[in-house]
């Protein structure tokens, strides 16, 4: 099996990280570098040092880093930054006066500027052409509007959890895995949407954490459970107690926000809706 020598570089904080063939710089983890991508030329930071990797684990093709960012690319990642907010004022005004069911949420330049990406969230499907033209005879660049969803707003938008600390998708979080109640039954956790949802909206990605740790933990302990009907915990009113059988709690009733019914369940929030092109929505 071949193998390729490559870096892991990201384009933005907490975003996936792409390989590139380090060719003959010799990138360390902090560097920015410039690199060739399918959007055109642009800035990223190495985040994984050269290592050796089974080429079948790799994108193909696989591009090349051009080079190490020099004072002069530094300057103009700067100006682009600049840029971008200006770009963000016209476009909002744009919008306004083509009318449209939109909300702007962010705007990127490639670092050539070839290219000037909008992100927008919306509700369904928006008719943006005549926009698209207005921005390229305004901005004189290749214009794309992508719609994205709730849960990549937050993450690049930013905030604070519940928790009091920045939400995980803006720090940490590359990816977006599926989050759904069964997560917080597991756990028993209060069932109320608004105890459980993020900033987004959506079920907290936090959920998926020490989901599995439960179920092994009881196994382990040899503690016994009496299942719902969906067989996730012990029944309505009932916690474990610690000799391992089911202790009645006064006054408790099913869950908060589960109506009665333990077998209603919201769908799994971690995969994008067809219109979201690419892109599952962001924690809150």
């Amino acid at each position: 099996m071949s193998e390729k020598r490559v870096v892991g570089v990201r384009f933005r904080r907490a975003g996936k990280v792409y390989y590139f063939d380090p060719g003959d710089t010799e990138p360390a983890v902090g560097d920015t570098v410039i690199v060739e991508t399918v959007r055109g030329t642009e800035a990223g930071e190495v985040v994984v040092p050269a290592r050796v990797m089974p080429e079948a684990s790799l994108s193909q093709p696989l591009r090349s880093v051009v080079r190490k960012a020099t004072p002069d690319d530094q300057a103009r990642i700067e100006e682009n930054r600049r840029k971008e907010k200006e770009a963000i004022e016209t476009c909002a005004a744009k919008i306004k006066e083509h009318g449209l069911d939109m909300h702007l949420v962010g705007a990127e330049y490639t670092f050539d500027r070839g290219k000037l990406i909008f992100y927008f969230t919306a509700d369904g499907r928006v008719d943006f052409r005549q926009l698209v033209r207005d921005l390229s005879s305004t901005f004189k660049t290749r214009i794309e509007l992508r719609q994205i969803g709730v849960r990549d707003e937050a993450k690049m938008i930013g905030g604070l959890g519940s928790c009091g600390r920045q939400l995980c998708c803006a720090t940490f979080l590359s990816e977006f895995q599926p989050v759904s109640i069964r997560m917080a039954k597991r756990q028993d956790l209060s069932l109320n949407p608004t105890k459980i949802s993020g900033l987004c909206g959506r079920l907290m990605c936090c959920l998926r954490y020490e989901c599995d740790f439960y179920p092994e933990t009881r196994k382990a302990a040899g503690a016994g459970e009496s299942p719902r009907p969906d067989g996730e915990g012990p029944p309505d009113g009932q916690v474990p107690a610690e000799n391992g059988e089911g202790a009645r709690v006064e006054g408790e009733g099913p869950a908060d926000g589960r109506d009665g019914d333990p077998d209603r369940e919201p769908p799994p929030g971690g995969r994008p809706r067809p219109d979201e092109e690419g892109r599952s929505r962001g924690r809150g």
